[in-house]
């Protein structure tokens, strides 16, 4: 059995977006329900239509959106383990799940940030003696010693290690940062919309070897949802259904808590630990990666962007920086568009939920950097502890 084009997502919705800690009044709370209540206008169905809630890292769950939607019943409720973004597709997969299964009709998936001074995602804090602040464990305390206590310096020692062994560069890197931003500048959401030169990029402080500031991700907040129902029903609805073609969950038993710890195998170390993924992904959608049209691949840094190139087959090892270099991402001539919304880089961070909307923008034929009769759309969750995710939308 497979839920393949079983559903489809047929409303998007997304908030606007604040610079860190700049939503006012707004609560978490306000934010996830102003994104699915524009999701649901988007679809044309009422909010107490929803009898489905998925989401993946945000503790807004079904009994506190439920009632504040004002909805008669809850059929199904899922939220996905894991850290970040990884469980953004697993989210579609499992409401894509729960309505082929009959446990409801029709599921808002969401997804919101904002988070106080002192709980910002991937910041380090010192401990005062008798103060809040980061917990100790046994594993954190473990690799604190020799500066690992961010994703972006664990990260970091992945694509230092790619650079080693296949000559990958900063230049390389630069280019990504620079495709995304010309992309970010055609879309008036996007937080970052001035120009960068490779000079810019250079003169951007470095952070993390070999990650300057323009390799890191936004610091953000905001929200986003999208609707997901069954194929026979959304051909009823006012908007193009993006349908569901397939959702992989999961990733290599070597990967695991692998992110903080460094521990992978050989063999995977200088991946994005998505070929487990891509594996499973195409096999389910019965296409490969040359039938893709357009990816919007999770983009928390700049080399993890490269190492899922390469994860998903668009190249082989070692080729995705000369190939990102050539202008293999750019939305109009590129071999692989890739971010056409600007992404994590230089649109904002959701955690992957903006590469969701993305995606159905592209199959609408609605984004801001269209891809021209794009039918398949590949969207990814972050490389990050397992379980990560990924899912390909058509037309």
């Amino acid at each position: 059995m497979s839920i393949k084009d079983k559903t489809a997502i047929v409303g998007i919705g997304l908030t606007d977006y604040y610079k860190r800690g700049q939503s006012g009044v707004k609560s978490h709370l306000d934010l996830c329900l102003e994104a699915i209540l524009k999701a649901c206008a988007d679809a044309g169905i009422h909010p107490h239509e929803i009898d489905g809630f998925s989401s993946y890292m945000d503790e807004m769950n079904a009994s506190i959106v439920a009632p504040a939607l004002g909805c008669p019943e809850v059929r199904f409720s899922n939220l996905v383990w894991g850290g970040g973004g990884g469980g953004s597709c697993a989210a579609i997969g499992a409401a894509a799940a729960a309505i082929e299964a009959g446990y409801c009709d029709t599921v808002a998936v969401y997804h919101g940030i904002r988070q106080p001074p002192g709980l910002r995602f991937g910041e380090v804090f010192a401990r005062p003696p008798g103060n809040a602040g980061t917990i100790s464990t046994a594993s954190r305390d473990f690799v604190a010693p020799y500066g690992l206590m961010a994703p972006g310096q664990m990260f970091a020692l992945i694509v230092r290690r790619h650079m080693h062994q296949y000559g990958t560069t900063t230049d390389h890197l630069a280019a990504v940062a620079m495709t995304q931003r010309e992309h970010a500048r055609r879309n008036p959401k996007a937080l970052r919309r001035d120009p960068m030169t490779l000079d810019d990029y250079y003169n951007s402080r470095m952070i993390s070897d070999p990650f300057r500031l323009f390799d890191y991700c936004n610091e953000n907040d905001g929200a986003g949802a999208v609707i997901v129902v069954s194929a026979e029903r959304a051909k009823d609805l006012k908007q193009k259904p993006a349908y569901i073609m397939a959702v992989a969950q999961g990733g290599a038993g070597g990967w695991g808590q692998s992110i903080s710890q460094q521990t992978m195998p050989d063999d995977i170390y200088p991946t994005a630990g998505h070929g487990q993924l891509a594996r499973d992904l195409y096999r389910m959608a019965g296409v490969g990666p040359g039938d893709i049209d357009v990816a919007e691949l999770y983009d928390h840094f700049t080399g993890m962007v490269l190492l899922q190139l390469e994860d998903y087959g668009f190249c082989g090892k070692g080729e995705s920086g000369p190939m990102v270099a050539e202008g293999a991402m750019r939305w109009d001539t590129g071999k692989i568009p890739t971010n056409t919304h600007g992404g994590n880089l230089s649109e904002v961070y959701l955690h992957a939920t903006t590469h969701i909307v993305e995606g159905v923008r592209q199959i609408r034929g609605t984004s801001t950097s269209q891809v021209k009769d794009a039918e398949l759309a590949l969207v990814t969750g972050g490389p990050s502890p397992v379980p990560s995710s990924s899912m390909i939308l058509r037309g």
